[in-house]
């Protein structure tokens, strides 16, 4: 069924929108899923925050001309589905890139965290990327650290001190 202008539109300002609020953009070819397939990929990229969309390529150059996935362009060719990591860089990776373990029919083109196209062979640096719990928390440690070891530090002159008193006192 033929889209009619009023509903393309409505597409691109959707995918436009979510395009300028997301953090990367992961793009795969489904070509030979099937519905159920699709489905479950839809419902785990629910609970990973990822926004997923099947759009025309058209559409989608269009909606993505004016985002910092311009770049995107030349990769947008074939069946694809659009995946948009909203609160994580790596979501949308590391979502292609555990569905295609279990489904061979997936495939990733390109990827783009704003910063140029990727292709495919990026997945897994992508997908490795820290969630923002993840990087927090390993900011905290990096900060931590250096006061643990000089809290540690302070706290070893007493400790000598009162292990050189023992020995003396087992000593006599």
């Amino acid at each position: 069924m033929a889209l009619g202008l009023a509903a393309k539109k409505e597409i691109v300002a959707e995918v436009s929108d979510v395009a300028s609020r997301a953090l990367s953009v992961a793009v795969a070819e489904y070509r030979g899923m099937e519905v159920g397939e699709l489905t479950e990929l839809r419902v785990k990229a629910r609970e990973q925050g990822v926004y997923l969309k099947v759009v025309r390529n058209t559409l989608a150059k269009r909606a993505l001309s004016e985002s910092k996935f311009a770049d995107l362009d030349s990769a947008l060719t074939g069946p694809l589905i659009y995946g948009f990591s909203i609160d994580a860089p790596g979501g949308a990776a590391r979502l292609f890139k555990d569905f295609a373990k279990g489904n061979d029919k997936l495939k990733v083109t390109a990827l783009s965290i704003g910063s140029g196209l990727l292709g495919p062979e990026k997945l897994d640096a992508v997908a490795s990327l820290p969630t923002r719990d993840e990087a927090l928390a390993k900011l905290l440690a990096t900060f931590k650290a250096p006061v643990g070891k000089f809290v540690q530090t302070i706290n070893e002159v007493p400790s000598k001190f009162v292990r050189v008193l023992a020995a003396i006192k087992d000593e006599k």
